[in-house]
């Protein structure tokens, strides 16, 4: 890649938010529309309604945030955070709280909700800095278990319990 085109790129870096925004939003009006919806039984406010309007409010921003960047528009740097934009990225952290997620997707299945939630809770906050050790797993079980019966007594959305079903 030659040096002026690294320079037009690196000026229009926008642009790789609006080809993110498009992909999403051609995904969700993919998926929207091969809902398999019977429309004589549900009418015509489905299940597939609120995908269809947001997959096309995401394809309008992706088109008009394209079009502002290619008329020079640019984004306001960050004035008010007390944040060092020339920094290097934190990788590491990125990493593990990644890794902290997958560790949450593999466990969920055979311990449960409020085992690997709590795991997850206490990862994260590890990851991100808090050196607590009596207090952050206590804290991430509450955290967990609350979640845990929110989601599935109050809201009935129903959460693997794991070895604790019976208990819980």
């Amino acid at each position: 890649m030659t040096g002026g085109a690294r320079a037009w790129l690196r000026a229009h870096s926008e642009l790789g938010v609006s080809a993110l925004l498009l992909i999403l939003g051609v995904l969700v009006l993919t998926d929207a529309l091969t809902l398999d919806v019977d429309v004589a039984a549900r009418g015509p406010v489905g299940p597939a309604t609120v995908p269809l309007v947001v997959g096309c409010g995401l394809l309008a921003v992706a088109v008009l945030l394209a079009a502002d960047v290619l008329h020079g528009g640019r984004g306001e740097a960050e004035g008010g955070e007390d944040v060092d934009l020339d920094a290097p990225a934190d990788w590491r952290t990125v990493l593990l709280l990644a890794g902290s997620f997958l560790g949450f997707a593999v466990l969920i299945g055979p311990l449960g909700f409020p085992v690997s939630g709590a795991l997850l809770f206490w990862a994260a906050a590890h990851v991100l800095g808090s050196r607590h050790p009596a207090r952050d797993p206590l804290i991430a079980a509450v955290l967990s278990l609350l979640t845990y019966g929110v989601f599935d007594r109050l809201l009935g959305v129903p959460l693997p319990g794991g070895p604790l079903m019976g208990v819980l």
